[in-house]
């Protein structure tokens, strides 16, 4: 599991993952899915996440130690087998609050080019600013 902390190379990827969301290809719902095997997507469609986590059986989830006040922490997802054993479970109701609340956009893929299930996803704001939420 990689950790993220801010550092000189996050500010200097910021342009970069900002480019990462307007290459990627949008989708608005769950019938809609990638043009070929290793494609980024990216949506703010809570049906089209919810639908992404289910089929690997993901669960939502935030890094304990991280939130702030009555705002949830850094948001994950528990993916079976990948040590999720240090975040804490949280809500559907409560991960889309947060996700919502701080206008995040989820950048993921379908497939990867080998044509394989993929786990990758990463959380970033809408407006570009770069999020280091999470990379699986």
């Amino acid at each position: 599991m990689t950790t993220h902390h801010q550092s000189h190379s996050d500010a200097e990827h910021h342009d970069e993952h900002s480019r990462s969301a307007q290459r990627a290809h949008w989708v608005n719902s769950p019938d809609e899915h990638e043009e070929h095997p290793g494609q980024t997507l990216a949506t703010r469609s809570h049906e089209v996440i919810q639908r992404w986590a289910e089929e690997r059986k993901a669960t939502p989830s935030t890094v304990p130690g991280t939130s702030h006040g009555a705002d949830e922490g850094v948001l994950r997802f528990n993916f079976p087998g990948y040590g999720g054993d240090k975040l804490e479970a949280i809500s559907w109701d409560q991960f889309f609050k947060t996700f919502d609340d701080r206008d995040l956009i989820f950048l993921f893929q379908e497939h990867m080019k080998a044509g394989n299930q993929s786990n990758f996803f990463h959380l970033e704001r809408a407006e570009g600013e770069h999020k280091p939420e999470h990379k699986h």
